[in-house]
């Protein structure tokens, strides 16, 4: 395998690394060995090491003293938190936009629900998961809130791991999904404000609820 620009080299090794977490190659607890990926990917052992930080500090590995780099336990309480503070930025996130939205700038983001309404119909559950997070970091340059959106952005490898796991066990949420982004568009348009705590705490909490039950099916 070979990796070229514009992504630094550690960035691209973090990526692939990542996705390997997030479809569950790669399971909870799991070491990451540097001389594994330095042969495998053909790198420095330099870079993976860059890389691997870089995966620390998205919250997906943990590197502790004589062991090295393993990928991180989800835990009840470890999601619990994660949920907590996605469903409250997301909301915020999605006030912002209700109050910003233009003519203009609204229309990338009404062809990405589209996007997400067609890819609910298809079998790829890992274009449709990664459809949602697209929509998120459209929405970022209408709320005009770059700490939300770099917070956000952080949390989103963890977010994305979960999820995944939820959608691997549940293949039939993404249906819930789907009509979730819909009314929530609606809402948006609409710049109704009241309305969009509820529909994000509804939806937070099933997507909380989803991963904790799949944790459970693997324990």
């Amino acid at each position: 395998m070979s990796f070229s620009a514009p992504e630094s080299l550690s960035e691209q090794i973090a990526r692939y690394l990542a996705q390997r977490i997030i479809q569950g190659q790669l399971t909870s607890g799991e070491r990451i060995q540097e001389t594994r990926v330095v042969s495998e990917l053909e790198v420095s052992r330099g870079s993976v090491r860059e890389a691997l930080l870089i995966l620390e500090s998205r919250h997906l590995i943990d590197i502790l003293p004589r062991r090295g780099a393993v990928v991180t336990t989800l835990t009840e309480q470890g999601v619990n938190s994660l949920y907590d503070l996605y469903i409250d930025l997301l909301t915020m996130l999605a006030q912002r936009v209700a109050e910003n939205w233009t003519d203009n700038n609204i229309r990338p983001l009404l062809a990405q629900v589209q996007i997400i309404q067609e890819l609910q119909q298809s079998e790829d559950k890992v274009a449709f998961v990664e459809s949602g997070f697209v929509l998120m970091r459209m929405a970022f340059a209408i709320a005009g809130n770059q700490y939300l959106a770099e917070v956000l952005e952080d949390l989103q490898p963890a977010l994305h791991r979960t999820y995944a796991l939820a959608i691997r066990r549940s293949p039939q949420e993404t249906e819930y999904a789907a009509r979730f982004f819909a009314g929530l568009m609606d809402a948006v348009l609409k710049r109704n404000l009241r309305a969009l705590p509820g529909l994000l705490q509804n939806y937070g909490q099933h997507q909380r609820e989803l991963v904790l039950a799949a944790m459970a099916e693997e324990a």
